[in-house]
């Protein structure tokens, strides 16, 4: 007898429902990504600058980060798989439609709808995942849905310079578009919208008014302090994935493709063991105490700020490569508990908005200033310098982390049950 997706246990089913986010998620970055390994054919056949290629990057953070809370807000009040399906189905779209782009003006208009329709992705599916995976496997199975960020941002990377090096760049879009079209057709048959709140301990509630969401996030000193981090960790991430193929390109005398994948494959790869490693370290530790996570976090940015300073610096290929493998993996072990740890201190029925103002800050005030800032950098210190001096960001991270350890309890009141 055929038995579905749908057929599985919920203990089989909360795993296979992170196997579908991750497929989903992974065009997600495989989208945003691609742009940037073509930024050589952009700069060549669209005459653009620095600046302009940093706008490319900046426009959709920006967009994607502003759109974030409303996102979020919608997300906690309708179907998170209508959401998640639908937004899929539009960012492919418009990925697509980049594909008719004639001057900068197109680009950027495209490149901003894209962070639009990518907006409601993640506040929807990790406010499913917390609803699947209780405390006890939280953080592994979003630290194994991070994994499809990292996969996505190296095939978007390797496969956007190796097509167009040999179709131009246009065609990139198209391919990738396209696929994401087709996995959303397939996936309705199998995703569906789990209880609000039926992972944790408590009973479920009703819905938090919106004022009263934003109000008991924004008065939480500990979620403050993680907002701050993620601005800090985004911008570092951000400023690697846009230039570092550009970097590779003409430091080393890459080819597109060839940039393309070695920006992205050591750091993502070494990404993928430190997510898997650092979810499941966290895990442990979060039974044990409430500064779990965020102990794992803070950790992570400051041993990373020196393999930044060395990505920037690096007089050789060989050395670059291990920066990158070195920031990815620490990278990893912070990024399986971006949103685990304030979906520790925050209830089930305000997640989807707490993720939503997470990426709004992330990527509007980190992700969005990062390319551009950097280009600016870069046209009066060069590439090399500028990419340098992103490891002082990840130094600030570490002190936020720090600082939010001090407004959380040293162990669990007794009566919560973290198992």
């Amino acid at each position: 007898m055929k038995v579905s997706v749908t057929d599985l246990r919920p203990a089989r089913y909360k795993w296979a429902v992170v196997a579908m986010l991750w497929s989903i998620c992974f065009f997600n970055y495989a989208d945003r990504q691609a742009i940037f390994s073509v930024f050589p054919l952009l700069e060549k056949e669209l005459h653009l600058g620095p600046v302009e290629l940093g706008l490319l990057g900046s426009a959709f953070a920006w967009v994607y980060g502003l759109g974030a809370p409303l996102a979020g807000v919608i997300v906690d009040r309708i179907k998170r798989r209508s959401a998640i399906l639908g937004g899929l189905q539009v960012w492919s779209i418009i990925c697509v439609a980049t594909a008719i782009s004639r001057n900068f003006s197109h680009l950027i208009f495209f490149r901003a709808a894209e962070g639009a329709g990518e907006t409601f992705y993640y506040p929807a599916s990790v406010s499913m995942l917390s609803d699947y995976h209780g405390k006890a496997t939280r953080s592994r199975a979003l630290g194994f849905l991070q994994t499809s960020v990292y996969m996505g941002t190296i095939g978007g990377g390797f496969f956007a310079g190796l097509i167009g090096q040999r179709y131009g760049w246009r065609s990139s879009f198209v391919v990738f578009g396209g696929l994401g079209i087709l996995l959303g057709f397939v996936l309705r048959k199998y995703l569906r919208e789990p209880v609000r709140g039926m992972s944790d301990d408590a009973p479920p509630q009703q819905r938090i008014p919106v004022g009263e969401a934003f109000r008991l996030i924004l008065s939480n000193r500990s979620v403050l302090c993680l907002m701050g981090a993620f601005v800090c960790a985004n911008f570092v991430a951000v400023v690697l994935l846009s230039w570092m193929p550009k970097f590779l390109y003409e430091r080393f005398g890459m080819s597109l493709a060839a940039a393309g994948l070695a920006a992205t494959v050591y750091a993502q790869l070494a990404s993928m063991a430190g997510a898997s490693i650092g979810g499941w370290l966290a895990d442990t530790l979060a039974r044990h105490t409430p500064r779990g996570r965020v102990m794992v976090q803070a950790s992570a940015v400051l041993l990373a700020a020196p393999f930044v300073l060395l990505c920037g610096l690096a007089p050789s290929l060989t050395l670059v490569i291990v920066a990158l493998t070195g920031w990815g993996f620490c990278k990893g072990f912070y990024d399986a508990n971006i949103f685990a740890s304030p979906f520790d201190v925050i209830p089930p029925q305000a997640r989807g908005t707490v993720a939503g103002l997470m990426n709004c800050v992330g990527w509007f005030a980190g992700g969005g200033t990062a390319p551009l800032v950097v280009g600016l950098v870069a046209r009066e210190r060069g590439l090399g310098f500028a990419i340098a001096a992103a490891s002082g960001v990840y130094v600030l991270a570490g002190l936020l982390l720090a600082t939010c350890l001090l407004f959380l309890p040293r162990r669990h009141p007794a009566a919560v049950h973290t198992a």
